[in-house]
């Protein structure tokens, strides 16, 4: 781990990580770039795409992200995508199907619930409302994190996220902890909306409490979900994780989902695991 400042933008890379290409079609750029091979996207920026087109389907304000599950199906290409969207809303729930199709291929595929909010008073004494923290905080944790084995150069990892260890050593196998601040746009011309932020980092969970070395493995996860309770707020992602693997090739990642002020949720992975 080294001590480092947040990483700096190059002006001569794009400005965003996808770009509109007409009513449903998305142009990846190269800060997609996932850690096992340059021509496949790191699995927190289909995860963003499918925050943000879920929260666009809904036709009036007042719907928060309540989960978020997406199937990796294949390796998702950096380049140009389509989505195809359908929408099933009740009073208090609404559910949107998506699917990521790379030309006539189904790339990838997203169920999400919305939420409509709503006041609910909760009296102080209510279990499991007090919030519970991740610390040290963000502005105390100043090692950017490192994951040996993984590449460096242009990615989602190094130059879409600021990602700063909270607990435990990245360098050593085991479980650990970090923030994640994304400083890019995820969707040009628009905000990174607080959904989108949170499951944009909740696919860092293996790599921050990796078991074997990334060098000898590879341990890809198939599929994600990401449940939130509450809305984060402020810049700043937390992620406290760990990694169980299996002789048989399988492994889960559990991590819970922090921001400044508290728990905002959970999320799972599903780990395939293969010898380089």
């Amino acid at each position: 781990m080294t001590e480092t400042a947040s990483p700096a933008v190059d002006a001569a890379l794009p400005d965003a990580v996808f770009t509109r290409d007409g009513d449903d079609g998305w142009q990846a750029s190269v800060l997609a770039r996932g850690p096992w091979d340059p021509r496949a996207q790191h699995g927190g920026a289909p995860c963003a795409l499918f925050a943000h087109v879920a929260e666009q389907a809904m036709a009036e304000p007042g719907w928060q992200l309540g989960r978020l599950t997406v199937e990796l199906i294949k390796p998702v290409p950096v380049a140009a995508l389509r989505t195809r969207t359908t929408v099933q809303a009740a009073r208090s729930t609404a559910r949107v199907g998506i699917d990521l199709l790379a030309g006539d291929a189904l790339v990838a595929r997203a169920q999400v619930l919305m939420l409509r909010q709503q006041q609910v008073p909760l009296d102080a004494d209510v279990p499991g409302w007090q919030p519970q923290h991740l610390l040290p905080p963000p502005q105390d944790c100043h090692h950017r994190l490192h994951i040996p084995g993984l590449p460096q150069g242009t990615s989602f990892y190094g130059t879409v996220m600021d990602v700063r260890v909270a607990q435990g050593d990245a360098l050593q196998a085991g479980p650990g902890a970090a923030w994640f601040r994304t400083v890019l746009p995820l969707v040009h011309g628009q905000p990174n909306s607080p959904a989108m932020r949170a499951v944009a980092a909740a696919d860092f969970g293996n790599g921050i409490s990796w078991v074997v070395p990334a060098e000898r493995y590879v341990f890809a996860n198939a599929d994600i979900s990401v449940h939130l309770f509450r809305q984060p707020v402020g810049e700043w992602i937390g992620l406290q994780s760990q990694t169980q693997m299996d002789t048989s090739g399988a492994g889960t990642t559990l991590s819970r989902l922090y921001d400044a002020q508290g728990n905002i949720g959970v999320a799972v992975q599903t780990l395939a695991l293969r010898a380089r």
